[in-house]
């Protein structure tokens, strides 16, 4: 694992379940960690002005930047079982948290990353927005939405390719997780605990290289296809 002992890190969506995980993990390894979260930092991701007066507002070069927001079910909509239950609402809803909101965090974070010496940037996806390994259909808007999230972060990564030759920029996906985000829909799935995805991302990040910038992984390294 990579010594974070005194590594600058921001998490942004760190109280949420696998956001909270990860800054317990990274504070005991001894990183200087910046929560930033809606619910003490009054931080709307789907609002630009608030997104850009709060990453203005930090100090200083990070080495590391995480994006672990999300919903499954933003404003009410739940995960649809079939096209036949999408609306323009429900549609809007999850962009706006699951893609927009991770896009606008980025674009904004990029001034606060080091041009030359290593750095990642990470926002959490989910399998289920890979096009490739779709096979059940269903969960149209969330698919999408996580779907966009990676296109966003690919062509993020072929930009600072550019201008941060030493920055890793992925998504990730963390497997089913035990949050209040996941609750309602596990069902008879295996899940994990948030504390052991923490960890799982945190080894998957430490091991990756600018080579590897606009990938797609899993929380054990494995590449996901787009």
């Amino acid at each position: 694992m990579m010594d974070y002992t005194d590594k600058r890190v921001l998490v942004v969506g760190a109280t949420g379940g696998i956001g909270q995980a990860i800054v317990s993990d990274l504070t005991q390894r001894g990183a200087c960690v910046t929560p930033l979260s809606r619910s003490v930092n009054n931080l709307d991701i789907t609002d630009e002005t608030s997104v850009a007066a709060h990453m203005n507002a930090l100090d200083g070069e990070f080495d590391m930047v995480l994006i672990t927001t999300g919903a499954l079910d933003p404003m009410g909509h739940k995960p649809e079982k079939s096209i036949t239950h999408v609306t323009a609402d429900s549609l809007t809803q999850h962009f706006l948290l699951n893609a927009i909101g991770p896009a606008l965090v980025i674009k904004y974070a990029i001034p606060l990353l080091p041009k030359n010496c290593p750095s990642v940037i990470a926002a959490l996806s989910a399998r289920v927005g890979s096009i490739g390994d779709n096979r059940l259909g269903g969960w149209t808007s969330y698919r999408a939405a996580k779907a966009a999230l990676n296109q966003i972060v690919h062509t993020t990564a072929i930009e600072l390719a550019r201008t941060h030759k030493h920055t890793t920029c992925v998504a990730l996906h963390p497997g089913t997780v035990v949050t209040p985000l996941t609750r309602a829909y596990l069902g008879r799935h295996p899940a994990m605990p948030a504390t052991e995805a923490a960890q799982n991302l945190l080894q998957v990040l430490s091991q990756l290289t600018p080579k590897q910038s606009g990938q797609f992984y899993d929380w054990a390294g494995k590449d996901i296809p787009w």
